[in-house]
């Protein structure tokens, strides 16, 4: 089955590279993060094959630097920012409903902790928790309390480099991060303990900028700076999460880095495969990959080359109304275009 991505909007408004773009869960909004220090959120209407997106809302973030990250919480009403001044912004819209066009955002709070540049942020599934990382070589894991504090339950220093991701488990509190020392980490928390990091994952060449959890849970993606894809899946027969992790398939066809990939809530073209992955990278370009069933090989089943007109920082799906798959991607050109997968 063959498929392929039709541009249906181009957003623009950012006068820099645009960092990242992420689907709100639970509300008609799009956001987006940039080097001009400001957030956009954008809402968006669909009918039959068309979307609209019109910009709802600029939060001047405050952030002295890049706004390198952005997260939403599982209920949409809160939005995380991470910036290369260190810190990180939480935002809720003054009204309480995110949803509406016109809605205004204020900073709830400023989480600080970082000794230097904060490279991602993300929630967990349940909401409660908030992982960091960031130039410092640190993981921070914060627990978010009532009336939008954030307390600080570890820190985790298992990296030699750079750390450039952190991602959670869909169904469990387990953390995966990414580094410019090539490597992966997995943490869990011990009840009686810590944080601690149980599974350190090897195989990349070069910087591992992505990683991201299948939707099912038993697969991890990662992309790298060397261009390739790694699908690993855990080395027990029972697939259970905790213990050693393996590689079990790697695939390359950007021209130079991939630094973003995401995973689709579900696949149209083979419901018994692990997923279907997007990636973008500094060649400009937009792939589509069907991940088979046990993760062992993958089919390149669409490319969209000079997708943008430079790098490709971030790419996110979505899935919207009547089950149509729509893909964000921000990109160093200063756009945020979305596409609609059509098979």
């Amino acid at each position: 089955m063959t498929c392929s991505l039709q541009l249906v909007a181009t957003v623009i408004g950012h006068d820099q590279r645009v960092w990242q773009a992420k689907w709100n869960p639970a509300a008609k909004l799009l956001a987006s993060c940039s080097a001009d220090r400001s957030v956009r959120l954008y809402h968006y209407t669909q009918k039959e094959n068309a979307i609209t997106v019109d910009l709802a809302a600029v939060i001047e973030t405050g952030h002295r630097r890049s706004v390198r990250s952005i997260a939403w919480a599982p209920s949409g009403k809160s939005l995380a920012t991470a910036s290369f001044d260190s810190t990180i912004g939480i935002w809720e819209p003054v009204n309480g409903s995110a949803g509406s066009a016109s809605t205004e955002w204020e900073c709830s709070s400023t989480i600080e902790g970082h000794e230097n540049e904060c490279k991602c942020v993300s929630y967990s599934t349940t909401g409660t928790l908030l992982a960091t990382c960031g130039r410092d070589k640190s993981v921070w894991i914060w627990e978010v309390q009532p009336d939008s504090e954030y307390e600080c339950i570890s820190v985790l220093m298992e990296h030699t480099q750079d750390v450039k991701c952190v991602a959670w488990h869909p169904t469990a509190e387990v953390l995966v991060s990414a580094s410019y020392d090539n490597t992966l980490k997995l943490y869990m928390d011990d009840p009686a303990d810590d944080w601690y990091c149980f599974a350190t994952l090897k195989g990349h060449a070069s910087t591992v900028w992505c990683a991201t959890f299948s939707p099912c849970g038993k697969f991890l993606a990662s992309c790298s700076d060397d261009g390739n894809i790694i699908v690993w899946r855990p080395t027990n027969d029972d697939d259970s999460i905790v213990g050693d992790w393996k590689e079990v398939c790697r695939f390359a066809g950007h021209t130079g880095p991939i630094f973003s990939i995401s995973w689709a809530e579900r696949n149209p073209m083979d419901k018994d495969a692990v997923g279907l992955l997007a990636s973008g990278g500094a060649d400009g370009s937009i792939y589509l990959w069907v991940v088979k069933p046990g993760g062992t090989t993958a089919e390149k089943v669409a490319c969209i080359e000079n997708a943008h007109e430079a790098d490709i920082n971030s790419v996110d799906w979505s899935e919207g109304e009547g089950g149509g798959l729509y893909l964000a991607s921000a990109s160093d050109d200063g756009l945020v275009k979305v596409w609609q997968l059509q098979c």
